[in-house]
């Protein structure tokens, strides 16, 4: 697995710009998947504390616990993409070098790119559904469930864009 991390872009003009804040933008992500894998593992204590020392039944923090965390997973995703360090086989195109592995680098990250968008926009879609709709989750907690999509659209979305700001630096 080859990882590389990134230095700032120094194209300039307006595809260095779109490179620089997509950069910003995913590091502010990474920030947002920090607090929500924090409050996942604090709910999980909190669960542990409720349920097995003081004796009483849990009914939220499961359910928040799985929310927090995918949406920690995906907020966190362009940052990772961004930093190279997702898993990826590359033995084929480190073997080939040259033109054919930049041709195969970016034809994977345009495939990257169309599945991401495309989630992209069905998170977005179901995330205006669930909130004109007013969907719960439908638990004993039955909160609504808009905030627990929020993540899976903006990470989505944010991981979309990082793999045009990657193809534009010349490493997709």
């Amino acid at each position: 697995m080859a990882t590389t991390t990134h230095t700032p872009a120094t194209r300039s003009g307006l595809i260095g710009g779109y490179i620089r804040t997509m950069d910003q933008l995913s590091r502010f992500s990474a920030y947002i998947a920090c607090a929500l894998f924090i409050a996942g593992v604090l709910a999980i204590c909190h669960m542990v504390f409720t349920r097995y020392v003081l004796g009483w039944s849990t009914s939220w923090q499961t359910e928040f616990t799985i929310f927090s965390v995918t949406g920690a997973m995906l907020m966190g995703s362009p940052y990772v993409l961004m930093t190279g360090g997702h898993v990826a086989i590359t033995i084929l195109p480190d073997a080939i070098g040259g033109l054919s592995r930049k041709i195969m680098l970016t034809i994977a990250s345009l495939f990257g790119f169309a599945f991401c968008a495309a989630l992209a926009y069905a998170s977005w879609v179901y995330l205006f559904e669930a909130l004109h709709g007013e969907w719960t989750t439908g638990s004993v907690w039955n909160p609504p469930l808009w905030p627990a999509l929020l993540p899976v659209a903006v990470g989505t979305t944010l991981l979309a864009l990082q793999y045009v700001a990657d193809i534009l630096r010349g490493e997709g």
